[in-house]
């Protein structure tokens, strides 16, 4: 498809009456409501939802970011044959709005000219009100991260307390999780062959609700199978033991071949959860990246500053989704889930030919990845045919034996994609998972010991060659600490697989002769880190000589691991207590160690120190952290 510097919009999905009428309908089957502005690209989860339906026959809308006070603004297309679609947009509404100190965001990257304010906090709740008030009758089906990780009992960080399923507190008719291709797809030839939302009650990766005397008399719903009775609300708000339990039960659910349906009582209802939906094909999820999307933002937007999020993906490919790195501190394994689904690489290549005829293309491919880049096949022959283990991870504590470490059909990608006329850099940016690269390497050394052994192996040529045409100069990885105590929490690699890497990544570039830096990020006041493994991590940095700019606060977002650990202060899977910093001044010293060379930072610097009885790294020699209160450097 041609597209010129301002597409037309009829290449995009209507977005008022007027595109209405150039389409020649009268009104929409279904119409997304998004908390971000629209943007016609496959990394935005309303583009995609809004194509896939379009390519099923469905004629759909979208009305991005009305104003959820007025219903009005919701009729802007006129009232759905078949249902609202509501989602936050790609970011929980919450995490779009507060920092982890809680305080207001400056910007909203996902918004035109970065402006704030433009959607509600929580959003799936406020615009599920005024879609209601706006045409009482039609099915509300909510969607998205934000309806993923609320979709049963959860922590809500901003209020510190547990709030109930979304999906109960927004009173919409449907909630899906995950993805959500194969099930609004069915929803819709359901709806439009004329069946009752509330009766939509057997499509895997939803939550439907239904009430007490309900459920008394199905006595297992109308669900896939009898659900497995979680802890009720009322338990998991008077127990936290009770909300580990819970979250032990729904992490064993995850795996959608052998997950069972979930039933949480809240109140009068019950929020009943199917099984996730089935991993996507390689077909199925070529058919997606295929469909027409102009990759812009709306035209109405053009005037307003653009949309800031599309300038970070506009001229990168996604070529899978999943990951089975298993971080604590990540919700993947409830959104896209553990099993790897990857692009074929002519689908991929297709589309990087299409995007080397975009205007605006200088000829670098800005990343080639997901949610972790060299994942690109499923972790072993189990997981295609049985899905993830429920008692084992793949690379935690160390790499399953039976884990297909290989990155040769990632390679042929690469070098493809290299080779294409119009294209002169191809960059990986969405972060290398060090450990799996490693073991890949490693393995490579034993097999070359063996002289039947032909070729350097997969693992030494993918670091070459990421060093040689793949790295902009800086290397960004996930190291997050440096404490193995902190690290076991975490569900990371040891300190010392880190290290390795490290050591392997300037011994590469070395021989190139580039130079070549790695930017490791890095977690201040994860569960399981007290003052003394923050004193560790600064005390590393520094060794290194290095002053870190990434640098997160722990953010308890919804559904993670850590964040269960956070509020519980334990850890569920060994019922075993987590030490876990709350108090906003332990937080800021955590932070500030890792920034122990700031001026600002010297007086809580040294109170943190002083707590943690390391008087010895405050004062005037090299291998203190930071100069005593009210040391003035003489000048010369």
């Amino acid at each position: 498809m041609s597209i010129s510097k301002f597409p037309d919009r009829k290449n995009f999905l209507p977005v008022n009456r007027n595109d209405l009428s150039q389409r020649g309908w009268k009104n929409c089957d279904f119409i997304i409501i998004s908390g971000d502005a629209y943007v016609d690209h496959p990394s935005f989860g309303a583009a995609v939802i809004g194509r896939v339906l379009e390519d099923a026959g469905y004629k759909t809308g979208i009305i991005a970011q009305p104003d959820w006070k007025d219903p009005e603004a919701f009729k802007v297309l006129g009232r759905p044959r078949l249902g609202f679609l509501i989602t936050s947009g790609n970011l929980d509404s919450m995490v779009n709005h507060y920092t982890s100190a809680k305080k207001r965001r400056r910007s909203d990257s996902y918004s035109p000219g970065g402006k704030c304010g433009l959607r509600p906090d929580r959003a799936l709740i406020p615009y599920t009100s005024a879609a209601r008030a706006a045409y009482s009758a039609v099915p509300v089906i909510l969607g998205g991260i934000e309806a993923s990780l609320r979709r049963l009992s959860h922590f809500d960080y901003w209020s510190g307390r547990l709030r109930r399923s979304i999906l109960i507190d927004s009173k919409a008719d449907l909630l899906v999780y995950g993805m959500g291709e194969k099930q609004i797809i069915e929803i819709a030839r359901r709806l439009a062959e004329g069946e009752d939302v509330r009766r939509l009650q057997d499509i895997r990766g939803t939550v439907y609700r239904m009430g007490m005397r309900e459920e008394e008399k199905t006595n297992s719903g109308k669900g896939i199978g009898k659900p497995l009775a979680l802890p009720s609300f009322a338990e998991v708000s008077a127990s936290k033991e009770a909300f580990a339990n819970s979250f032990v039960l729904r992490y064993k659910n995850t795996n959608p071949f052998t997950a069972k349906a979930l039933a949480e009582k809240t109140d009068a209802q019950v929020a009943v959860q199917n099984p996730p939906a089935a991993a996507l094909s390689e077909a199925e999820l070529d058919g997606i990246y295929s469909l027409p999307f102009t990759r812009r933002a709306h035209p109405d937007y053009e005037s307003k500053g653009g949309i800031p999020a599309l300038k970070e993906v506009e001229f990168s490919l996604t070529v899978n989704r999943g990951c089975y790195g298993g971080c604590s501190f990540c919700s993947l394994a409830f959104h896209q889930g553990r099993i790897i689904q990857a692009r074929s690489i002519s689908s991929v290549t297709a589309e990087a030919e299409k995007m080397t005829q975009l205007p605006g293309f200088k000829g670098i491919i800005h990343d080639v990845g997901g949610p972790t880049a060299n994942f690109f096949h499923p972790a072993c022959e189990k997981q295609r045919t049985s899905g993830a283990c429920e008692h084992r991870e793949c690379l935690y504590p160390e790499p399953c034996p039976n884990l297909d470490v290989d990155h040769s059909r990632y390679l042929e990608l690469l070098r493809g994609l290299r080779e294409l006329d119009g294209v002169k850099r191809v960059f990986i940016r969405s972060g290398i998972r060090f450990d799996y690269l490693m073991t890949a390497v490693e393995q490579d050394r034993q097999r070359g010991q063996n002289k039947e052994c032909d070729g350097p192996g997969s693992g030494i040529e993918f670091i070459n060659e990421l060093c040689e045409y793949h790295v902009s100069g800086q290397l960004k990885v996930a190291p997050e600490h440096v404490s193995d105590q902190v690290l076991k929490f975490m569900k990371k690699p040891k300190n010392a697989v880190y290290q390795r890497f490290v050591r392997e990544f300037e011994s590469v570039n070395s021989r190139l002769g580039k130079k070549q830096y790695i930017i490791p990020y890095l977690i201040s006041g994860h569960p399981g880190s007290g003052l003394n493994e923050a004193i560790e991590l600064a005390l590393y940095l520094k060794k290194q000589g290095f002053i870190p700019d990434q640098v997160q606060d722990f953010y308890p977002t919804p559904a993670s691991l850590s964040t269960c650990m956070y509020y519980t202060g334990i850890d569920p899977f060994t019922g075993k207590k987590v030490y876990t910093a709350k108090t906003r001044e332990e937080k800021n010293m955590q932070r500030a160690l890792l920034h122990f060379h700031k001026p600002e930072n010297r007086k809580i610097v040294i109170k943190a120190l002083q707590k943690a009885g390391r008087n010895d790294l405050i004062g005037n020699s090299k291998s203190c952290l930071v100069r005593p209160a009210g040391y003035k450097r003489s000048g010369r």
